[in-house]
């Protein structure tokens, strides 16, 4: 157990993602959380003094500069830097919360693992989405998962495009799938294509799991729209969950209902709809909460009480080697149909 005294932290890399870990740990700091931030870490020095300033604590430009100052980080650097900048880290007994995607590679991801483990270190994945109150919401409301249609649609920004979509958006709605649907991957089919640079910018992926569930997930980062929406239905039962609503929508059909389609749709649609027999609309509460804050809290609480995190590394293992099967997927596609347009460093 740590202490009554604030647990110290720090933010490894503090460009757009990081930037918000720093902010959410200091709106945390003022709102009574037992945390203080004590520094940014950035190769960047005018970004990280500019952080600093904003977020009111102080800038350091080399990771050994972070020993005995801190007792927790998070790892929001490049993904081809997080095995060394994560395991710098543990060595020195810093807990970690490292930024989706978890490593590079799945042999990297191990050796975290490996290191997280034989330094006594809490280290969490950081899979934002899972924190996302509708998420939480739906939680209770799980019971046989069959089928499900996930949608995360971007417009195009000069973000992130280091990974592939798949690495980028696709792995949020990967990992809470992955999480509801509680069964090893059968069968991957895939295909993607890139459209505005060298890397797969839109993909479409079928799981189909070994109990017999199938989901397609569609993400872009080239549409005209912004969607996030996961859709699953399980016996008897319809789920929806608008991730950016924060909105959870349960509707229940009885074994007896008699009804239309149209009908129902109509009763979905509409608050004004008459009531259907045997069909019952459920909206459950959400605590609305912004996803990062709930997921630093929750680390938090991980370091303090030296418990095991809500999504471990091994998590986010299993996510990252979905993703990567899923890339390899969408390359052979795209070779079978003498389609060789990826860059190479996407594979």
């Amino acid at each position: 157990m740590h202490d009554g005294s604030p647990i110290r932290v720090a933010v490894v890399g503090v460009g757009t993602f990081g930037a918000n870990h720093a902010r959410v740990y200091r709106e945390l700091q003022q709102q009574g959380e037992e945390v203080k931030l004590v520094a940014v870490v950035d190769t960047d020095a005018s970004r990280a003094d500019a952080t600093a300033r904003q977020f009111g604590c102080i800038a350091l430009n080399h990771l050994q500069e972070l020993h005995g100052r801190v007792d927790a980080a998070s790892v929001a650097v490049p993904t081809v830097h997080h095995l060394s900048v994560s395991a710098a880290l543990l060595a020195a007994g810093i807990d970690v919360l490292i930024e989706k995607p978890l490593t590079s590679t799945l042999d990297e991801a191990d050796e975290l693992i490996t290191l997280a483990a034989s330094n006594k270190r809490i280290a969490q994945a950081g899979h934002v989405e899972r924190f996302n109150p509708a998420v939480r919401a739906t939680l209770p409301l799980l019971t046989r998962p069959m089928f499900f249609e996930v949608h995360r649609l971007s417009i195009f920004t000069p973000r992130s495009l280091d990974v592939d979509v798949v690495l980028d958006l696709m792995i949020h709605d990967i990992d809470v799938v992955l999480a509801f649907a509680k069964s090893k991957i059968r069968e991957i089919r895939a295909v993607g294509l890139p459209v505005v640079t060298g890397k797969v910018d839109i993909a479409n992926v079928r799981l189909e799991f070994a109990s017999g569930c199938v989901a397609n997930l569609t993400a872009s980062r080239v549409s005209t729209e912004r969607v996030r929406k996961l859709r699953f239905f399980q016996p008897r039962e319809y789920i929806s969950i608008d991730y950016t609503r924060q909105d959870v929508l349960q509707i229940r059909v009885a074994d007896s209902g008699s009804f239309s389609p149209e009908q129902l749709y109509r009763m979905a649609s509409s608050t004004q709809a008459a009531p259907i027999p045997g069909v019952t609309i459920n909206k459950p509460p959400v605590q609305s909460e912004e996803p990062l804050h709930a997921e630093l809290r929750s680390f938090l609480g991980a370091v303090r009480h030296r418990s095991r995190p809500e999504v471990p590394l091994e998590d986010g293992r299993l996510a990252l080697a979905t993703a990567l099967e899923i890339l390899a997927a969408i390359h052979r596609h795209l070779q079978e149909n003498n389609l060789n347009i990826l860059q190479d460093s996407s594979r």
